[in-house]
């Protein structure tokens, strides 16, 4: 039961700010309404479904799940900034003008569905939570001050994680505003296999070496080092999963543990972000598309992600990050021949 309530709490925790979220949109908006929510535009479970598996097995590939699904939502028309109107033909509001704010911020589809490929994060969460509870136990245990050791990992994964989570705060909404494009995913697939191509090479000629010793466990200066490097994938199309694994190399781990090292630092990282966007703009989201498919993209991206982590894990061990910087070349190739020539 303890095991199921930890996989749930992600998910659960994200969902939480959108119901209270959901509820100020419907007094604000629309007072006289039944409180049965009719969506404002449509999501087809074909959508969900697609954005739920590019969720899954994007998220801990070292090859971008937001950069995925930019291009998920572009090729699916989920990205019109058209303000949505309801069947009495009003607008529909996120945020209603006031005299802070005279235009107000209308309801669009884009809003949503930015949230919605944030939002089903949640999925890949719980199925990191599964995967990695040996881990997430200790961490709970060190918590209440009975696992020295768990103590420790938590302590580690906290420290990487601030970087990333003051930044996010400050700059999310430039980061929206002027990053979420086929172009800026397109540099961050280039540099980021160039990286990966260095970061193997450095990895091998390290290991090669008779005096390096393998790092049995990390230090606070190298998760804050890990942490550092996480802040990069905020621009769309760098990957958050390959930006610490490289961390993870650059710091001394071998590939299976910076695997490990990631998962932990994102089962963190992504909650947090689904609990802020889900708060931020969750009532916009279920306005618009409804709760089934939400429900139905995390459910979908929970399966995929678990088993992408698996595969990870294994490859990693054996093969390296060299097969993801092919990959993301040759994705970015495709996304210049069909978006720009």
């Amino acid at each position: 039961m303890r095991k199921l309530i930890l996989v749930l709490l992600p998910f659960l925790t994200s969902l939480a700010p959108v119901a209270r979220a959901q509820a100020q949109v419907e007094v604000v908006s629309a007072p006289t309404a039944p409180t049965r929510v009719v969506p404002a535009a449509e999501l087809s479970a074909k959508d969900a479904i697609i954005l739920g598996v590019v969720e899954g097995v994007t998220e801990f590939l070292p090859i971008s799940s937001t950069g995925h699904l930019i291009i998920a939502t572009r090729l699916l028309h989920l990205e019109s900034d058209t303000p949505l109107l309801g069947r009495d033909g009003q607008p529909l509001w996120h945020k209603k003008p006031s005299a802070k704010n005279p235009s107000g911020e209308p309801l669009t589809l884009k809003l949503a569905a930015d949230t919605f490929t944030v939002v089903i994060q949640a999925g890949a969460i719980a199925a990191v939570a599964l995967l990695c509870w040996s881990q997430l136990m200790a961490m709970l245990n060190g918590l209440l001050g009975r696992d020295p050791a768990g103590r420790k990992l938590l302590l580690h994964v906290l420290i990487a994680f601030v970087p990333a989570a003051g930044i996010g705060f400050l700059a999310h909404s430039w980061i929206d505003q002027h990053l979420f494009s086929i172009k800026a995913v397109i540099i961050a697939q280039v540099a980021g296999a160039f990286l990966m191509f260095y970061a193997e090479s450095w990895r091998r000629r390290q290991a090669s070496r008779p005096e390096t010793k393998p790092v049995t466990e990390l230090t606070a200066a190298k998760a804050a080092t890990i942490g550092a490097l996480q802040c990069v994938a905020m621009w769309p199309g760098t990957s958050r999963s390959m930006m610490t694994i490289v961390g993870g190399y650059f710091v001394g781990l071998d590939p299976r543990r910076s695997a490990e090292f990631s998962f932990l630092l994102g089962f963190v990282t992504l909650s947090a972000a689904s609990i802020y966007k889900g708060y931020k703009s969750g009532g916009a989201m279920i306005q618009v598309f409804g709760w089934s498919h939400v429900a139905l993209g995390a459910v979908v991206a929970a399966i995929t992600a678990a088993l992408c982590v698996r595969f990870l894990v294994h490859w990693l061990t054996k093969h390296g990050l060299a097969i993801f910087a092919w990959y993301r070349l040759a994705l970015a190739a495709v996304l210049v021949v069909v978006f720009y020539l």
